[in-house]
């Protein structure tokens, strides 16, 4: 499918599909367990309704907003993926290359098929690096201090990774790392000639921030997957508030759905929140990542921006999240189905998407600017009406867009 005939984030996910072999595909698309998680993601943003209001001026929208304490054209991010160049070589050089044109960050994964000085230097811009908590605190220790010398703005903290979930198209497919074909999967990878002769006289591509750690293969016997085999499980809040010391620059913590957790990670000095469950691939049946933000928000209480990432398919879905407090986005697999479908034209195809539908809600809805979008245009399930969630909808009374803390680091990085 050629990238001018993908006109939604769900065609890009086709064509992405039709030139990867399946596990391959379903390492990036597939979720934990029965991946309730993973369809309740996207499925929340379509539970909520907007109420258009008329008779506005809307001839000229603008979607830029500033963007944990710098101007962006959208108010997005691309979120941090982990081993893009299995799906399109360069893939992760694409992400960062197609978000710095935009002016948005780039989240580089720990387990990204580039290194952290390659995106540095070959894609500048407004870079985050995205540090997974690993058992080896001297590897940690060392990516950290290499993302500071290079001029990372922003490290992101992913603490919704204790251990893997357990992701059973992995595990059907018996899925390791590096990739490689078997006897089990060759006739799965042999459907896609062009991917796996690549692989094969090229050699696959490698993670050089886990280089040299053991290899990870799924263990079907044992139902572990490839996911979280290295990471600590003995992470908590005084070694988080460890990072925070030796990192001087903006601190983003991400994988908060509770609002108890909130107010001990302000309190250590984290200047902006991620909600997100991990796109649903760790614990399945929790909570959506939208129904979550108004709780994490209102416990925010201005002091810092919350973020949000897992289902953003549509530009409808930014326009929902920034009217229930979200300050912006990150993408996830909207822009890696992108990647993945045809490198940096394809990411840049779903950044158009994206923007294009944003500006064309915020039209129909009657708010030129975003500063105008909140609550009063949405129409919200039955569930959030009950007991229960009562605190989820004291945001309404919380400001859209809180005081930014990252402003205090902008005059060292510019």
């Amino acid at each position: 499918m050629a990238l001018d005939d993908c006109y939604s984030v769900d065609r890009l996910r086709a064509a992405a599909r039709a030139r990867l072999p399946a596990p391959v595909f379903d390492f990036f698309e597939g979720g934990a367990e029965d991946e309730v998680t993973l369809r309740d993601n996207v499925d929340a943003f379509r539970r909520v309704r907007l109420l258009p209001r008329v008779l506005r001026d809307v001839s000229r929208v603008d979607p830029s907003a500033m963007l944990l304490g710098r101007r962006a054209q959208l108010p997005l991010a691309i979120g941090p993926t982990g081993a893009v160049g299995f799906g399109w070589r360069g893939g992760d050089v694409a992400l960062a290359r197609a978000a710095a044109r935009l002016e948005l960050p780039y989240a580089l994964s720990t387990s990204a098929t580039a290194s952290i000085e390659e995106i540095a230097e070959q894609a500048p811009g407004r870079l985050w690096f995205q540090a997974y908590i690993l058992q080896d605190k001297a590897r940690l220790d060392a990516l950290i201090g290499r993302a500071l010398a290079a001029g990372y703005e922003g490290l992101v903290i992913t603490v919704d990774l204790p251990v893997g979930g357990k992701r059973e198209r992995d595990l059907a497919h018996g899925l390791g790392f590096p990739m490689k074909i078997t006897p089990r999967n060759f006739w799965q990878f042999a459907r896609r000639p062009a991917w796996s002769l690549d692989m094969l006289v090229r050699r696959p591509p490698v993670m050089p921030s886990l280089a040299g750690m053991k290899k990870v293969e799924s263990n079907r016997k044992a139902m572990q997957s490839v996911a979280g085999r290295n990471y600590d499980p003995a992470f908590d809040l005084a070694a988080l508030a460890r990072i925070r010391n030796r990192w001087p620059r903006m601190l983003i913590v991400k994988g908060v759905v509770h609002p108890a957790d909130v107010d001990a990670i302000v309190a250590l000095g984290a200047d902006a929140l991620v909600v997100s469950n991990h796109g649903g691939r760790q614990l399945d049946t929790g909570i959506a990542t939208l129904d979550a933000l108004p709780a994490v928000v209102a416990a925010a209480r201005g002091r810092v921006p919350v973020l949000l990432d897992g289902g953003v398919r549509r530009g409808s879905d930014v326009y929902k999240a920034l009217a229930l407090g979200a300050a912006g986005v990150l993408t996830g697999r909207a822009t890696l189905y992108g990647v993945l479908a045809g490198g940096q034209a394809g990411v840049q195809r779903a950044l158009h998407i994206l923007a294009d539908e944003l500006a064309r809600t915020m039209q129909l809805c009657g708010t030129p600017t975003l500063a105008g979008i909140s609550r009063d245009v949405l129409r919200m399930p039955d569930a959030l009406t009950m007991p229960w969630a009562a605190s989820a909808l004291a945001c309404a009374e919380a400001p859209r867009q809180p005081p930014d803390a990252a402003h205090r680091y902008a005059k060292e990085l510019e």
